[in-house]
């Protein structure tokens, strides 16, 4: 029995020895794989990824303990030194023959270290250099497990855009970190319509007085709105010393980027007691068990003292996508690195791994759950993700929305609702911050300077009284203001000058607007630019009108001008002679001594303007002429006689001035607004003398002006924009009146610097303005009255075009002078071709030409015996002289003997007239 109790015992004893001889062979095939750790240990962000890292290997290796490999850290401080950081990692790459390089911490030090990884070809992977200027694309064997900065510039953008704010004023810091940024948070202000008034660049060795003197810069621009992007380090500083310079108040607004936002903490008091009510974006980072885990175990006694954050996160997901990586790639070559056979010395004379290139291919295709959420390489570099915005309060961290990506921007919740699109004002996708010096109140862009000219005239449209404006023009600014989807905070800064002068002041720096019954002119947008128009556009002359009574004596002459009038009267008296002519051999009206003929060639035409003439016509050809002069002639009295009926029954004013050049030609003056553009414009465009243009302020001056006349000192007219000369009308609308062409201009707007986005808003809200007719009306009523009286009376205004031309009966004209002509024509050849046998004789005899034309005469005023009215008569006396063969017929032959004897003694003496 002892026996074999001895014997069990020695079994034992061999099985143990067995077992720890196999674990002792087991030990001695881990392999330790050298890895190379650059980073800035005095540094909040150092210290607590290092810390992350050694969680990593801990936690990593105590879930994966059958690997056989192992990641050996070899941590070398960077000192926030680029020198230091590049001359650590060649050494570990040179004499520790690491196969890869966590870090380095800051973007300035990793441009030299990527360099040393692609000589050497090992594998730089840093968390934290997140500046967009290191691009993994250029370098191959750059691996970031970090965003790229870039990836927050859009969800930055929509939080601009959702309080509108139009002008952002970037403070960064002077780092490859800081400036890689900015040309992208540019770029997408851009888009939003929002513009970078100010940049202030902070160098991070800055001391406090440098910070101070920079924040007194930063404190006298109007902007109040800044965005900060900066590391740790110099940021906690910064906004310490900010809050003491009391910008961390009522007014201002500020955001922070990722750099920022990831590094804070409750655990830091001071700082966040100094960054109250500041904005800020970040990654959202799911909070899984494993991350509660880990946490729960970071407070555990013994550990940082300082919170952790994002940075952490990514170093520990590093330490374990590197191990993955290493254990994937096999310890074939593990730690063998190939001779550089090049002469060069130095940094050239790296040796090359072996080993680096696998582990770079695998890191990029790694895919796993990690503590920060889903590990993925894109591109060299950390897929991004959706963003989340908070509000700083008290010393705690308030989400108020998230930004899930570009085509859904901002939400409330992290689960995208369809409703939140339907809100048009974005900002309500964001729950209320609170804003710093503890208020709900959205801070403004800025505080605009807004230059106002101290104008004496026209008081309507804008009055300056006891630092108040009032007026048509600030009324529609006020009106507008209240359309905008933000508050526009403004001082009013009164000019004494011209318009064009004040509009400099915008040029210069001077003021941020200009709000007035500015003209929207061509050379004052090379340097401003304007909002949309408020009011009617043009430029055009008023002058004084004469009162056309009607007793005047001579106002029966009135409705024909005088052209119309002689072509009329030529009409008369050339019909005439053609009726004349052409009854003068048939008809016995036509007929007698020469100053009986000319009489009946007056008479007859001129009886026909009240149709009483008696004289009978039996030509056809003279028929044909009567009927289109008598169509003529009854044209001509109906008009006559509606436009003189008018002049008697209503009363006409007649302006004294109706033509610029007649002006111009005459040398008379002319008025204009004083401080306007609109004596540039007289000389310029209508090219006048400055010798003839006199300004003028207010109303009165004009009535005084146009009252005297253009010989007692005064003006012919006044010329301005349209809006004031018909509020000059609407005051004196008996005695002036608005004549000539209207010359195009674009109204009144308001002005702001070139490239201003609150041009577009404006513009926006004026429309909205306008297009209120019940708001326009009311505004117009209060200011310039009831102008619709004037606009009746207007109508009555009449010009010497009132009167009625030749021009307007020209075809009329037309017409019967070619019907008369045509007729005279073709009676004339036909009396020359049934006289022709006669005439013949005559024109061919070797008389002169003037007694050739007065036997012609002679010929031509004899009667046209074969004519038809003279054929019928003597029908008639033929007729007469038939015997009667009744019983009285014998009683009648005495008496028509004696009237057939005095029938033939007419037809002699006819014919011998």
């Amino acid at each position: 029995m002892t026996n074999q109790k001895h014997l069990l015992s020695f079994f034992f004893i061999l099985s143990l020895a067995g077992l720890g001889s196999i674990q002792l062979s087991m030990a001695k095939e881990v392999i330790r794989i050298p890895v190379g750790v650059v980073l800035d240990l005095n540094s909040s962000v150092g210290a607590i990824a290092e810390s992350c890292m050694t969680m990593a290997l801990s936690d990593f290796y105590a879930k994966h303990a059958h690997y056989r490999t192992r990641l050996d850290l070899r941590t070398q401080d960077s000192a926030d030194d680029i020198v230091t950081a590049a001359s650590e990692a060649w050494y570990m790459m040179k004499k520790e023959k690491v196969q890869a390089i966590i870090g380095p911490q800051r973007s300035a030090e990793a441009k030299f270290v990527m360099e040393l990884g692609r000589k050497a070809k090992v594998p730089i992977i840093s968390f934290s250099a997140t500046s967009p200027s290191l691009s993994p694309s250029r370098s191959p064997f750059f691996v970031r497990t970090a965003f790229d900065d870039s990836a927050q510039v859009k969800a930055i953008a929509a939080v601009i855009e959702a309080y509108s704010w139009l002008e952002v004023v970037l403070v960064y810091e002077d780092t490859d970190y800081g400036n890689g940024l900015i040309p992208y948070l540019v770029d997408a202000f851009q888009e939003v319509g929002a513009r970078v008034p100010y940049r202030s660049v902070i160098p991070p060795s800055s001391n406090d007085a440098e910070i101070k003197r920079e924040l007194g810069r930063l404190n006298s621009n109007s902007t109040r709105i800044f965005l900060v992007h900066m590391t740790a380090s110099l940021g906690s500083k910064f906004f310490i010393l900010a809050n003491k310079a009391g910008m961390m108040s009522e007014g201002y607004a500020w955001i922070v980027t990722e750099g920022l936002s990831t590094f804070l903490d409750p655990v830091n008091s001071t700082t966040m007691d100094s960054m109250k009510g500041v904005l800020g974006v970040r990654p959202y980072i799911p909070m899984t068990k494993d991350l509660e885990d880990f946490h729960s175990r970071w407070k555990q006694p013994n550990k940082m003292t300082a919170g952790l954050n994002l940075f952490g996160l990514w170093a520990y997901d590093t330490v374990w996508a590197l191990a993955m990586a290493v254990e994937k790639v096999g310890t074939t070559s593990s730690s063998s690195m190939k001779q550089n056979r090049s002469r060069v010395i130095n940094l050239a004379s790296l040796e090359t791994s072996n080993m680096g290139k696998n582990i770079l291919e695998t890191i990029l295709s790694s895919k796993f759950q990690s503590l920060s959420g889903n590990f993925q390489l894109v591109k060299g570099q950390l897929e991004p993700s959706t963003f989340e915005i908070f509000n700083v309060i008290g010393n705690k961290e308030r989400i108020i929305g998230y930004w899930i990506d570009q085509q859904k921007g901002l939400s409330r919740k992290l689960r995208y609702d369809n409703s939140e699109a339907e809100k048009s004002d974005v900002k309500r996708r964001l729950k209320q911050p609170i804003w710093p010096g503890d208020t709900t109140d959205q801070p403004a862009t800025k505080k605009l300077r807004i230059g106002v000219p101290m104008t004496g005239g026209f008081k309507e449209f804008l009055k300056v009284e006891n630092k108040n404006i009032t007026g048509f023009a600030a009324d529609v600014f006020f009106a507008a203001l209240a359309k905008l989807p933000f508050p526009l905070p403004h001082d009013f800064f009164y000019f004494n000058g011209t318009y064009d002068d004040l509009l400099y002041q915008i040029k210069a720096g001077k003021y941020d607007a200009v709000v007035a019954d500015t003209t929207i002119v061509a050379n004052r947008s090379l340097y401003v630019d304007f909002t949309l128009p408020y009011s009617e556009s043009g430029v055009s002359m008023v002058v004084l009108v004469e009162n056309n009574e009607r007793d005047n004596i001579w106002i029966f002459l009135k409705p024909l001008s005088l052209d119309l009038w002689l072509t009329t009267g030529a009409a008369f008296i050339f019909t005439g002679f053609v009726i004349w002519v052409l009854e003068h051999r048939v008809n016995s009206e036509f007929r007698g001594p020469p100053q009986q003929q000319l009489g009946v060639i007056f008479w007859f035409s001129f009886s026909t303007l009240v149709f009483a003439h008696r004289e009978k016509v039996v030509n056809n050809w003279s028929r044909l002429v009567l009927i289109i002069w008598v169509f003529v002639v009854l044209i001509l009295t109906q008009s006559y006689t509606a436009s003189l009926a008018s002049m008697l029954t209503v009363q006409r004013l007649r302006p004294v001035f109706t033509d610029i050049r007649e002006i111009k030609r005459n040398g008379y003056n002319i008025g204009y607004q004083k401080n306007s553009f609109i004596k540039g414009f007289l000389m310029e465009n209508l090219r006048f003398e400055e010798s003839k243009l006199k300004a003028y302020v207010t109303i009165e001056d004009y009535n005084h002006a146009l009252s005297k006349g253009t010989n007692n000192g005064g003006v012919a007219a006044i010329f301005d924009e349209i809006p004031y000369l018909k509020l000059f009308i609407a005051k004196n609308c008996s005695k002036y009146t608005m004549v000539g062409p209207t010359y195009k201009t674009d109204g009144f707007g308001f002005a702001f610097p070139r490239g201003s986005p609150l041009v577009s808003y404006m513009s926006r809200a004026i429309l909205n303005v306008t297009q209120d007719k019940s708001k326009m009306d009311s505004i117009e009523k209060k200011y310039f009255g009831n102008q619709t009286i004037c606009d009746d009376q207007s109508a009555e205004v009449s010009s010497d075009g009132e009167s009625l031309h030749v021009y307007s009966f020209g075809g009329l004209f037309i017409i019967a002078g070619i019907v008369s002509m045509f007729s005279l024509l073709m009676y004339m050849y036909r009396f020359l071709c049934s006289q022709w046998p006669t005439l013949r004789t005559t024109i061919h005899s070797e008389n002169s030409f003037r007694w050739k034309m007065a036997e012609l005469a002679k010929h031509f005023d004899k009667k046209d015996l074969t004519s038809h009215p003279f054929t019928r008569r003597t029908s008639r006396v033929h007729a007469m002289d038939t015997p009667d063969e009744t019983a009285i017929g014998g009683l009648h032959d005495a008496n028509d003997m004696q009237n057939n004897s005095a029938v033939d003694n007419n037809i002699d003496v006819n014919e011998n007239e």
